[in-house]
């Protein structure tokens, strides 16, 4: 049985969606003023795992992520660029796609856009408003968060203790009840893009957003909310109070939060604001993002993982078993194998995958779920079976690798070919003595990055 930890009740619980047979997933997407840092993608990955393995189970998976696409940041990025807040915008969502499809990232079945809801928002603060859970001031709107009586259960707090973090905030510009309050609709600035509202014009805050997209395009209650540990408070605190307070029913059944990427010795969250980041776009140009994707998505999602030449270098060696592994499997299967069953093989097989269930049932146990991967590698490099044996062995192997999103570069039909002719010319001249075009041939396919390797069942080869 699935179970998840869910951090509003901090407790491991059994996985039961509303819907049998289906899941509504919202993760928190970036808000793009800049390309995605590695701590961004961490996100993207640990949740892509999640939706993966769901599917694997068996689910059909709703999975929204939005774009924040209204932010204070997009606007001070547009005046230092000297264009606009939408311009912006639209580059770093196309830049979003081509990153996360570089790291095998599934898109999402939505991608909702705030600028494409501000009605929503608009008529949602109306709601909360009528319920005495907003107010105006000043233009602005703010959430009376005193009014909520579960506030701060997520953040694992007392309002006593929030408001004591929160004393001293106002000052004369803030016209806010409480210091708690926070903002849900925010008064124009001169020169900064806004909308008409009953308040005046204005833009939308932050946490009120995802709320309306979640609620819109899944349902008023909806079975994981994800994202990263720094959204717990006030992000997804917020959400949840303005959720539940306009439509009356629990928000999410299932809080799912990854850890932080972390960098130096003094294991520091990698973020835009301390400046220690590394872009998913720079790091793709020198990092096979096979090896980054499977770095992260081989780490369990509440863990943190150190970004180090050490970890890309393990995960470097772990990608190369794992391609070397395919390869074997493939290679077996263009020689002459007997097509008796071999149960004895087969049922190791089955033990492997039902090993895989188990680790990954424990709240997407992914760092035990690629062991018992590395586990199949073994078996799969020692393994002398049927064709029907090596036939499931790599239908396996596939399969699990599939759950971590971990693909594998085939060569083009052409240069394939080319190399299987190659090899044969290198045969033919070594059965005729003529080992220097045998040595040629050897070195012009390793300087193009081919290793060739001489086996007792014939002249195999693979990329270096």
């Amino acid at each position: 049985m699935l179970k998840i930890y869910n951090t509003f009740t901090r407790e491991l619980e059994a996985f039961k969606p509303i819907n049998e047979g289906e899941v509504m997933m919202y993760v928190c997407g970036p808000t793009v003023y800049n390309y995605i840092h590695i701590g961004n993608a961490r996100s993207a990955i640990a949740f892509d795992v999640v939706r993966r393995y769901l599917e694997y189970r068996g689910y059909k998976v709703n999975f929204v992520s939005n774009f924040t696409d209204v932010d204070d940041k997009i606007i001070n990025r547009a005046k230092e660029l000297g264009t606009t807040a939408s311009n912006v915008a639209e580059t770093y969502i196309k830049a979003y796609f081509e990153d996360t499809g570089a790291l095998n990232v599934k898109k999402a079945c939505c991608n909702p856009r705030v600028v494409d809801h501000i009605d929503d928002i608009i008529s949602f603060i109306e709601v909360l408003i009528s319920k005495g859970y907003a107010y105006e001031s000043a233009g602005d709107v703010y959430y009376r968060t005193t009014k909520f009586a579960d506030y701060g259960h997520l953040a694992n707090k007392t309002i006593e203790e929030l408001e004591s973090g929160a004393s001293g905030r106002v000052d004369a510009a803030d016209l806010k009840e409480d210091p708690l309050d926070f903002a849900l609709w925010k008064s124009a600035k001169v020169d900064e893009v806004s909308w008409d509202s009953p308040w005046g014009a204005g833009r939308p805050g932050w946490h009120i957003e995802c709320s309306v997209m979640a609620t819109k395009h899944l349902a008023d209650t909806i079975d994981i909310h994800g994202g990263g540990q720094d959204l717990e408070f006030p992000h997804h605190e917020n959400e949840i109070a303005q959720s539940e307070a306009k439509t009356g029913v629990k928000f999410a059944n299932y809080w799912m939060h990854n850890g932080f990427v972390t960098v130096g010795d003094n294991d520091e969250k990698m973020s835009k604001s301390l400046g220690n980041f590394k872009t998913v776009h720079e790091m793709i140009e020198i990092i096979d993002p096979k090896v980054l994707r499977l770095m992260m998505a081989s780490a369990h999602y509440r863990r943190p993982i150190r970004f180090s030449d050490a970890t890309i270098q393990e995960a470097t060696a772990n990608y190369e078993k794992l391609k070397n592994a395919l390869a074997n499997l493939d290679f077996k299967l263009t020689t002459d194998l007997v097509d008796a069953t071999d149960n004895r093989h087969l049922q190791v097989l089955s033990e492997i995958e039902n090993e895989f269930v188990t680790a990954m049932d424990d709240d997407i146990n992914a760092a035990n779920g690629i062991s018992v991967i590395y586990e199949l590698t073994k078996f799969i490099n020692t393994l002398d079976a049927s064709r029907e044996v090596f036939e499931k062995a790599r239908a396996l192997f596939l399969s699990l690798t599939e759950v971590f999103g971990i693909s594998f570069e085939e060569e083009s039909d052409d240069l394939a070919a080319e190399i299987e002719a190659l090899i044969e010319e290198r045969q033919l001249a070594r059965k005729n003595k003529d080992f220097a075009r045998s040595d040629e041939i050897r070195d012009d396919l390793s300087a193009r990055g081919i290793i060739l390797e001489d086996t007792p069942d014939g002249v195999r080869w693979k990329k270096s």
